[in-house]
């Protein structure tokens, strides 16, 4: 939240259009960027400051009053960051009354936020079943959707690799935050000429990795973040092992207070079946084998979903081609990182069932605002455009 708060102060300063040359002469053409008015945000329980944070601070610097309806498993957070919110306005004289509120509530919330005529924008970060309830309703009023939605982001780690480098970028990116990041690893594609070495190596990573308290400094996995995410888990696991999956991990473990604990879980699938192209929010991550970077291009694009990919190679040929179009079809493709962790000034965000939406860095600013043409005559004629001719 400090980031993008920083982040966006730049950008205030930063918020221009374009000259554009025009046809006619005696004329000056350009564009202008205005607010464009009231911004919904309903954010999901995972990231719940940063979700917030990232769209609020653009609005709130693009002149836009911002209305947010946390998840509801989240409420105290939310809370929180509207106290601080209103601690740092009230230093300033003449900031504006109601800019930012926060409403709490359960779905019918969210629901009436997304209907209301003067909610111009809104921004919902969640399952791909929450966007497609999100959509519509504001699509009929022709207001606009900024949808960040599933993820199931793979990598691919190529013959080349810096297995060392790849290791530790697979193991943070499947097993941090629990599995539960929109940007986690949920697939990874591994050459079959290092595969035995690397799965090996990996199945040590995920038997040492401490998990527990989030407290605690030394804890890198925490908990889960109720019943129904625990099922869904157990359910993807029942799935793989139907499928033939050869799972390592994935047991329930000791941990402080009501919390669900588990250790995240490693399976090894013969083929990218239906469980592996259907996203379980958990720390499940799915290995498989690859012999062509065709072949792993093609798994890697074949999911509904399309936040997050990466690559790890040393092979200058295989990274530009999975960064080029021929490449991986995801909104974020990285090489020799993993899939998460992504840095406010690029844009972020993806493409297919994952939504279309950007937010944080780049041009993203100009979701909250809307654009005008501006055409200015300073002389004393009326040409008209591509030639017309209008004579009275």
């Amino acid at each position: 939240m400090i980031d993008i708060c920083d982040y966006a102060v730049g950008l205030s300063r930063q918020l221009f259009g374009l000259a554009i040359a025009t046809e006619r002469p005696d004329h000056r053409m350009m564009e202008t960027w205005h607010p464009l008015g009231v911004v919904g945000v309903i954010s999901a329980f995972n990231f719940p400051v940063a979700v917030w944070s990232w769209n609020a601070a653009l609005a709130l610097v693009c002149g836009d009053a911002v209305v947010w309806k946390p998840s509801e498993k989240t409420p105290l957070t939310a809370l929180a960051v509207q106290a601080l919110y209103e601690r740092a306005v009230a230093r300033f004289e003449g900031a504006p009354a109601g800019l930012s509120t926060v409403l709490i509530g359960d779905r019918a919330v969210g629901e009436a936020v997304t209907a209301h005529a003067k909610v111009r924008l809104v921004s919902a970060t969640g399952s791909t079943a929450m966007g497609r309830a999100v959509a519509p309703p504001l699509a009929r009023r022709f207001a606009r959707a900024l949808l960040e939605l599933g993820g199931n982001n793979a990598a691919i780690v190529c013959p080349s690799a810096d297995l060392d480098l790849a290791l530790r970028g697979v193991a943070f990116a499947a097993m941090g935050t629990a599995g539960q990041r929109c940007t986690s690893l949920r697939r990874l594609f591994v050459h079959e000429s290092i595969y035995d070495t690397f799965v090996e190596r990996l199945e040590s990573a995920y038997a040492s990795v401490r998990v527990g308290d989030p407290r605690d400094g030394a804890t890198l996995v925490g908990p889960l973040i109720d019943e129904a995410s625990f099922a869904a888990f157990n359910r993807a696991l029942d799935d793989a092992r139907a499928a033939g999956g050869q799972l390592f991990g994935g047991e329930r473990v000791e941990g402080p207070g009501e919390g669900i604990y588990v250790r995240p879980a490693l399976v090894e699938m013969a083929y990218q079946c239906d469980v592996v192209r259907r996203e379980t929010f958990a720390p499940i991550l799915y290995v498989m084998r690859y012999s062509d970077l065709d072949e792993a291009i093609a798994l890697n694009n074949d999911v509904p979903q399309g936040l997050s990919s990466s690559i790890f190679t040393t092979d200058m040929r295989e990274a530009e081609r999975f960064c080029s179009p021929e490449g991986s079809d995801c909104g974020i493709a990285n090489v020799n990182i993993g899939p998460s962790g992504a840095e406010i000034g690029g844009a972020f965000g993806g493409e297919k069932e994952t939504g279309g939406g950007r937010e944080a860095g780049s041009d993203a600013w100009k979701a909250y605002m809307r654009r005008a043409t501006n055409t200015v005559n300073y002389g004393t004629t009326l040409p008209l455009a591509q030639g017309v001719k209008f004579e009275i």
